[in-house]
């Protein structure tokens, strides 16, 4: 099966890729490692904003990971021209979460993000990654995640 067929399958309908909103690139491929800049968690209704643990649910923010995921797909299918059967492996992501002072489950928002790359790629989905809570994020949305990903 087709990695876009998957992706139909799973109900997914990727978004027109965004636009970088400063002085970067949304993606750099380098021999055959395509490092996307960091996606949010923006979608057509306005995305998930918020502090998880103050005003965002840990079961919001993983959704929000997935949002992310989903465009870091829309990035990765415009580096490589529309063909997401190039994506030999998810390498790595990073996961960065706006987190509430009390709140420690980083990685199990992270993983709604993670789950996608998986559901979508099967083992070559499976990556190493970093989780990490900050103060704040670009634009006050609760989550951002960035990949690097091996490419044929």
């Amino acid at each position: 099966m087709s990695i876009a067929a998957r992706i139909a399958e799973l109900g997914i309908e990727l978004p027109e890729p965004a636009k970088a909103v400063a002085n970067y690139v949304p993606y750099v491929q380098t021999g055959n490692l395509l490092h996307i800049s960091g996606q949010l968690s923006n979608d057509a209704s306005g995305g998930l904003k918020g502090t998880v643990g103050v005003d965002v649910t840990p079961e919001q923010a993983a959704a929000g990971a997935r949002l992310c995921g989903i465009n870091l797909l829309a990035q990765i299918k415009d580096a490589l021209g529309g063909d997401l059967d190039r994506v030999v492996r998810v390498v790595k992501l990073g996961g960065f979460v706006q987190a509430g002072p009390d709140f420690v489950a980083i990685p199990a928002v992270i993983n709604g993000c993670s789950d996608l790359m998986v559901e979508v790629f099967g083992d070559a989905g499976r990556h190493a990654r970093s989780a990490v809570g900050v103060y704040k994020l670009p634009l006050g949305f609760a989550v951002e995640v960035d990949a690097i990903v091996e490419v044929k």
